[in-house]
């Protein structure tokens, strides 16, 4: 397919980009910790930029201190944060790129530790995702917070930005203003629809006045809220002319705040590719202005269309970038079977950052926020080194390994590379994951590794054979406790059901209600089967706060599912789950009955690693059962160490 569109030049007021194609504002905590912007994320942007990509847009950086949203957010409220932003400029300008900063305040979306205090907000209104209580802000203070975006927007030009972006979008200051659901003031700023519009509106205005005619200001903007209480699409159909008026270049129509169910500002692998587009298209058809879409877009060839058929002008591939900085030069290239495509799977960016508050990195990445320490060191000589297992930890560990110059070789005692992601990708919305699998065994056959398929190590061939080095990721095996009747013809593991070694039959009982188990559970479901899940714990273990845990309650819910918690399988009866809950003895119908209760590491060659003296590393599953990001975070730095 030929990307005309989406490589051709388009201008924002004075900038003239070199392709359609945009990296939007992402946290990633890279910042210091005294806000200003250091060597990770100097390096980790100029990455980007070296991509192709036509614009790059900074994460959140706050206009004022009590503004922050989290503890390393970059700052720009006064000349102190001039060196590092100059600088950060200077090397996205060096790599061909052009570079906005995206101007922030949290509002009440923040916490008491970033913001220095009691956050700020419309009205004292604590956030739904965070229950962070705040204060109203009064006349003066947000006549100062005008005025401080457009001093922060001055600043941004002075250090050489080709741009600035307004937040006005996703549950923060500016957007709580606009909306109902934040904003009960019942003065000049509340109340009206044209008193909730009254501070953006003054805000960009006076950002235009700070930066002059010629420099370009788009604005960011959810363009409809999907909350009960919030604003629609048509409310911001009515705003958009306005903001143009008041002096915006270029409209980023995103879509959600942080307490809209399912989270679809950052929507997840469950939601559709491009669903917010037609929201861009909504605005696009009221303004004379470019407008940017965005919405989990993760395909050229989508965006090639999108513009094609004037929904946008521009495209947003927002976690596109974090997984594969150099996707925009393969495409226009026409290597799209280099591309290495992101799922949506939330775990190491946004759910990294916001659950767990560490900066954001990419499970399918693992260089993500590590540029700034350059390659790993290249091997001496010509060494070997096996690779225990494709599981992903074992392929993350080859690819690495081969690009310091080993000779890998694989063995894999399955038929099929992937581990358990062969079984992780068949529930609904999750066939994507295999792609990263099938990606990393093209990137292995240019380096030249050799996979044995079907080839169950031995102690006796490593010691025979004995290779230079050694990474064991021969991931888990599924473990299950004593229970009576467990070894029934009708009970089956959940990685077999799903890569079809067994039947699905009804009504079906799952044993474990985490990510495995709800996923077979939905699975089942959307097989027409019948399906309750029993955990052991008295909460679920998959929270409804995740996307995905979101979605996949969802329609485990609507498609007749049940979840039973608190509940302790007590035997195993033919057609029959007898459990005890409450002290009370209850008996459950099923024809199936799937176990998703755990794994135990598969490392039975570690002793005789460490008797052979062999240098080696565990990693993965084999190591400890976690997540898709640990194993192939944990193979790649073996594979760049060992």
């Amino acid at each position: 397919m030929q990307l005309e569109h989406l490589f051709s030049p388009i201008r924002i007021n004075g900038m003239t980009l070199k392709n359609r194609a945009v990296m939007p504002p992402m946290g990633t905590g890279y910042g210091n910790a005294d806000g200003t912007v250091g060597d990770r994320l100097i390096g980790y942007l100029a990455r980007r930029a070296r991509g192709g990509t036509g614009l790059i847009i900074t994460e959140v950086c706050a206009v004022d201190p009590r503004g922050k949203a989290f503890l390393n957010e970059i700052g720009v409220w006064s000349d102190f944060f001039l060196p590092g932003l100059t600088h950060l400029t200077e090397a996205v300008h060096a790599e061909g790129g052009k570079i906005a900063l995206q101007l922030h305040h949290a509002g009440r979306e923040t916490f008491e530790a970033a913001a220095g205090g009691t956050p700020e907000a419309p009205s004292p209104i604590p956030s739904v995702a965070l229950g962070q209580p705040c204060e109203e802000m009064g006349a003066s203070r947000i006549a100062f917070m005008i005025d401080a975006f457009a001093r922060a927007a001055a600043r941004a030009k002075k250090a050489g930005f080709d741009a600035v972006e307004i937040h006005g979008a996703h549950g923060y200051l500016l957007n709580q203003f606009l909306s109902p659901f934040s904003n009960q003031r019942t003065d000049e700023y509340g109340g009206s629809e044209e008193n909730r519009s009254r501070f953006l509106l003054s805000t960009v205005s006076a950002v235009r006045k700070a930066v002059g005619s010629d420099f370009p200001v788009i604005i960011r903007i959810s363009a409809d809220e999907l909350i009960r209480g919030g604003y629609d699409l048509e409310f911001m159909k009515r705003l958009a002319p306005r903001l143009v008026a008041a002096g915006g270049d270029a409209i980023h129509a995103s879509v959600g705040v942080y307490s809209t169910p399912g989270n679809l500002s950052i929507a997840s692998m469950d939601t559709e590719a491009g669903f917010n587009l037609f929201r861009a298209r909504a605005i696009k058809e009221i303004v004379n202005i470019p407008v940017i879409g965005v919405g989990r877009i993760n395909d050229p060839e989508l965006a090639e269309r999108a513009i094609a058929e004037g929904s946008v002008d521009l495209i947003s591939f927002g976690r596109q970038h974090l997984t594969d900085p150099d996707f925009i030069g393969k495409a226009e290239a026409g290597r799209f079977e280099e591309i290495r495509r992101c799922v949506a799977c939330n775990q190491g960016c946004i759910e990294r950052l916001t659950f767990e508050m560490k900066s954001a990195t990419c499970t399918f990445n693992p260089e993500c926020g590590k540029e700034y320490k350059g390659a790993p060191t290249p091997v001496e000589g010509t060494k070997r080194l096996w690779v225990i297992g494709a599981e992903p930890a074992g392929l993350s560990a080859a690819l690495a390994a081969a690009g310091r110059g080993y000779e890998v070789e694989i063995f894999e005692r399955e038929a099929l590379p992937g581990g358990q992601v062969q079984s992780a990708c068949r529930p609904p919305h999750k066939k994507s994951y295999l792609d990263w699998v099938d990606w990393s065994i093209r990137q292995l056959e240019k380096c030249r590794v050799k996979i044995h398929y079907g080839r169950k190590m031995t102690a006796e061939r490593l010691v025979e054979k004995r290779p230079d080095a050694v990474i064991l990721a021969a991931g888990a095996y599924p473990v299950t406790p004593k229970i009576p009747g467990l070894e029934g013809a009708q009970v089956v593991d959940a990685r077999d059901l799903l890569v079809g070694k067994v039947k699905a039959a009804g009504p079906a009982v799952v044993l474990g209600a985490g990510y495995v188990g709800m996923e077979t559970a939905d699975f089942l479901i959307a097989g027409g089967i019948k399906v309750t899940l029993v955990e052991m714990l008295n909460s679920a273990p998959v929270g409804r706060h995740t996307a995905h845990g979101y979605w996949l309650h969802k329609r485990i819910r609507e498609g007749g599912g049940r979840i039973v918690l608190g509940a302790t399988v007590t035997r195993i009866e033919e057609g029959t789950v007898i459990y005890r809950q409450e002290n009370e003895e209850k008996k459950i119908p099923a024809a199936l009955v799937v176990t998703a209760m755990g794994a135990k590491p598969d490392n039975g060659l570690e002793g005789a690693l460490m008797e052979s003296g062999i240098p080696h590393r565990i990693v993965g599953d084999a190591k400890s059962p976690r997540r898709l990001l640990e194993a192939i975070h944990e193979g790649d730095q073996a594979g760049r160490e060992i």
